[in-house]
């Protein structure tokens, strides 16, 4: 189960670090997509900003696919933590702004977050166990 989870969580950030970093103002205008545009609401555009970001995602992606690839406790706690470190801060900031976005925007978005800090929390928690 966690092997499927940092899986999971390694493409999921693969497929939002790509169009961040070859196309970082189609990114901003259109993510997370859905007809949904909450980076927009965090104006101004920056293309630095964006292809920074993005990078962060193929970092985190990549990282999060090697740590499930190698199946090795230490690695997955250090991975986890990094990605777990990244998601608190990314959410205690849109706590604290709302940018532009409507009420239910702003409560999708922050609760889209709080699972980016609740996700890796519990596999953390679920590597922990002694393996069968």
């Amino acid at each position: 189960m966690v092997r499927g989870g940092l899986a999971l969580l390694g493409v999921l950030h693969l497929s939002w670090g790509v169009p961040a970093v070859l196309a970082p103002r189609w990114f901003f205008d259109n993510f997370p997509g859905f007809g949904l545009s909450w980076t927009a609401g965090y104006p101004p555009y920056n293309s630095h900003l964006m292809t920074d970001v993005g990078g962060a995602f193929l970092t985190l992606g990549a990282m999060l696919l090697a740590a499930a690839w190698l199946d090795d406790r230490r690695v997955t706690a250090v991975v986890l933590g990094g990605l777990l470190i990244f998601s608190t801060v990314h959410l205690v900031f849109h706590l604290a702004h709302a940018g532009t976005l409507t009420s239910a925007d702003l409560l999708a978005s922050r609760t889209v977050l709080l699972f980016g800090v609740l996700g890796p929390g519990a596999l953390l928690m679920l590597d922990r166990h002694p393996r069968a």
